[in-house]
């Protein structure tokens, strides 16, 4: 009907220009033009009806449900991809989404038509395939695919005279990648596009590369945000399944992933705030709440930069790379945080110490006071009633002291300093040292008699058969070593004197460590990364 409607309109122009050049143009000029017009459009009529004819003549009878060479040698499949874009790689879902154009090409006797030549092509639409046989190709590590429908559905067929058919297709697809992280974010991802024919063995289809390597075009084009395709490579493998054996052709992509982003992200951040903490090394140690308040500020910063980066992993039981330098970046500022608390031990304690130490010499002093101070009012007391009594309690006082009165003369400082009372010289003095010298003898054995007294009062309530034996045995034997073993390294350790030195020493150590690791972990991990570039470019 809209062949009709043009050459109607066709001749009606060629007949009014006819009627308004009568003197120009002879009536057989205007025959002629009107006869080429019919022929042009009966030519190209006949050429429409014609293909027309082919195409149904070739659908007639055709089978869809049998391959080609149905009962004979395999149908060989081949295949080529265009690369048209890397979309997305995600580390959390182990996935990676391209966009492609897949093309397959194989060989049907059936449609064959004309001369026969491979040269004299039809390109048909992608409804076409519905009514033909195509092969069931199908991406084994596929998650999620679709067709692009816009403006239409993006696929296309082309037929050649001797029965050839190239069938290609525009999709994107999500397709899964499992990464190893463990070199994480210094990593090389292999991902790759696994092809194969979902019913068809090897017995009724192979599939193959159409030209190998050269198969993949556009990865020269491709640019990913947080990759960089290192190298490509086809492989051709055979899956043995319950259901037999099946071809498989694989893309892989070798990606390696770029540091910046993550060195502003995270590694420097790291460092700077490690850097930070060694501030408070400057700061004077007295100054509690300034250090103290830094120290935890960078700890906790440390853990907020840690919890955002597992954010973006996913939950995998083995230590990454980038975990290694966050746990190394939390020690050292933990550390810098407990170096505060081993100076404020220090500082506190030894005036603890000292002041603990002056409260129990004022203590015997004291005690000494008043006990020298009732021996002279009762020596006093004795004088004046002249009794004999007192004679003989200076006799055994002036035997019984004399040995501690050796002692004390050896430590003139002690002397003077356990006798409160310099003025009284002379006699009395004498007896009062002698006294007090008779006192803490007496209480000397009073509490070794006292104390071998209990242990035998202890001894004889025990009930007969009675013995400390088994765990608790051990156990108490195990605490004593222990406490034992601690009082050993506490008596081994430096005595700190200033502890202005510890700080002065973490000065110098902090940084020198941290400079010590990071030298390590760049290079260590820099030299695996172009290992495992190298062993995966040999594949």
């Amino acid at each position: 009907m809209k062949q009709a409607a043009i050459l109607l309109f066709a001749f009606l122009c060629i007949l009014s220009k006819c009627r308004l050049n009568d003197a120009l143009v002879s009536q057989s000029n205007c025959i002629s033009s009107i006869v080429a017009v019919f022929l042009a459009f009966s030519v190209q009529a006949s050429s429409i009806n014609n293909v027309s004819v082919i195409l149904e003549n070739l659908i007639s009878g055709y089978d869809i449900r049998l391959r080609p060479k149905f009962g004979g040698k395999p149908l060989v499949v081949d295949i080529d991809i265009i690369i048209a874009s890397f979309d997305a790689i995600s580390e959390v879902n182990m996935d990676y989404t391209i966009t492609m154009y897949l093309n397959q090409y194989w060989r049907d006797e059936r449609l064959e038509y004309g001369d026969g030549r491979a040269d004299q092509q039809m390109t048909l639409t992608g409804d076409f395939a519905d009514k033909i046989w195509v092969p069931d190709t199908f991406f084994a590590n596929d998650k999620n695919s679709f067709l692009h429908q816009v403006t239409e559905s993006n696929k296309m067929i082309r037929l050649g005279g001797d029965g050839s058919i190239a069938y290609g297709m525009r999709f994107t697809t999500t397709l899964a990648c499992m990464m190893d992280l463990h070199y994480y974010p210094l990593d090389i991802q292999n991902c790759t596009v696994e092809i194969e024919s979902y019913g068809y063995p090897m017995e009724d289809v192979e599939m193959r590369w159409r030209v190998g390597k050269k198969s993949i075009v556009g990865t020269d084009k491709v640019n990913l945000p947080q990759f960089s395709l290192v190298n490509y490579n086809t492989i051709s493998t055979i899956q043995v399944l319950a259901s037999g054996r099946y071809q498989r052709l694989s893309l892989s992509f070798l990606l390696k992933r770029h540091i910046g982003y993550f060195v502003f992200q995270t590694f420097l951040p790291s460092i700077l705030i490690v850097m930070l903490s060694w501030v408070s090394f400057w700061i004077n140690h007295e100054a509690t709440s300034a250090r103290v308040a830094l120290g935890i500020t960078t700890v906790l910063t440390m853990t907020t930069i840690s919890t955002g980066v597992r954010a973006s992993l996913p939950r995998i039981s083995y230590v990454k790379a980038i975990d290694i330098y966050l746990v190394m970046c939390f020690v050292f500022v933990f550390v810098a945080l407990l170096e505060y608390a081993a100076v404020n031990y220090f500082f506190w304690g030894a005036r603890a110490k000292k002041k603990k130490k002056r409260d129990r010499v004022a203590a015997n002093m004291t005690a000494n006071s008043l006990s020298n101070q009732n021996f002279r009012t009762t020596y006093r007391s004795q004088a004046a009633n002249g009794r004999a009594t007192g004679a003989c309690d200076d006799q055994k006082l002036s035997e019984d002291g004399e040995i501690e009165l050796t002692e004390i003369a050896a430590e003139d400082a002690h002397v003077s300093n356990a006798f409160p009372y310099p003025s009284i010289e002379g006699e009395e003095r004498d007896h009062m040292l002698r006294h007090n010298t008779r006192v803490n003898t007496n209480n000397n054995h009073a509490e070794y008699h006292g104390d071998h007294q209990i242990e035998n009062t202890a001894r004889l309530r025990r009930p007969s058969g009675y013995a400390v034996k088994g765990k608790n045995q051990r156990d108490r034997k195990m605490w004593v070593n222990i406490r034992q073993r601690a009082k050993d390294i506490k008596s081994k350790l430096p005595e700190v004197k200033d502890v202005n030195n510890i700080d002065k020493y973490s000065r110098l150590m902090f940084p020198l460590l941290f400079l010590i690791f990071n030298a390590w972990y760049w290079v260590y991990y820099s030299v695996l990364s172009n290992m495992a570039v190298t062993a995966d470019g040999q594949v």
